[in-house]
């Protein structure tokens, strides 16, 4: 069997709305068993996604409540990448103005797909050593509180379901990974 056997066959689709940062489309698609249906599309901008590690071992973390879940969740900082936007520098500047700590250093830490079924966003996770507090307050519309917290809690926030988002869960396991294993 070849890789193509199990590929799916678009045979259109059509934008629903696209009068915001998203496209939401409707494809018609068809599966290798000949089973045709229509599927939702979203394409979305991509996404930075910022983990601040400060000397002793801390993560920087915003406190705040997502409407569409209805919960307040730990998040780390992070937001869209704007057009032409150099996604290092977009790294340094969702940090600062969510937390109001300007990152020292930036390195693309892994990138990925949220919601690959039906979402098309690329999620770049970056790890930022050390910070500085600008003195700003956090944007309160981005979050309740800010808080360095310890690295040997976060396996804790996310079993108890205080951090659920999968941006801020698939970082913060790839540099307890990373940690493990010597590379961070």
């Amino acid at each position: 069997m070849t890789e193509r056997a199990t590929q799916w066959t678009i045979h259109g689709e059509r934008i629903v709305d696209d009068s915001r940062k998203a496209v939401l489309s409707i494809a018609d698609v068809e599966l290798p068993d000949g089973v045709r249906f229509e599927q939702y599309v979203l394409r979305v901008p991509a996404a930075i996604i910022v983990i601040v590690l400060d000397d002793a071992d801390r993560v920087l973390m915003m406190y705040r409540h997502r409407f569409i879940v209805d919960k307040w969740v730990w998040e780390l900082p992070g937001g869209y990448l704007d057009p032409n936007e150099d996604p290092d520098e977009a790294a340094f500047r969702e940090a600062e103005e969510e937390t109001g700590w300007r990152p020292r250093s930036v390195e693309r830490l892994i990138e990925f797909q949220p919601m690959v079924g039906t979402i098309d966003q690329p999620n770049v996770v970056y790890l930022a050593r050390g910070a500085d507090d600008t003195g700003a307050e956090p944007d309160i519309n981005e979050a309740q509180e800010v808080r360095w917290i310890p690295l040997t809690e976060i396996r804790g926030l996310i079993a108890s379901g205080e951090i659920v988002g999968s941006a801020s869960v698939a970082g913060l396991l790839a540099v307890l990974l990373a940690r493990a294993e010597g590379r961070v």
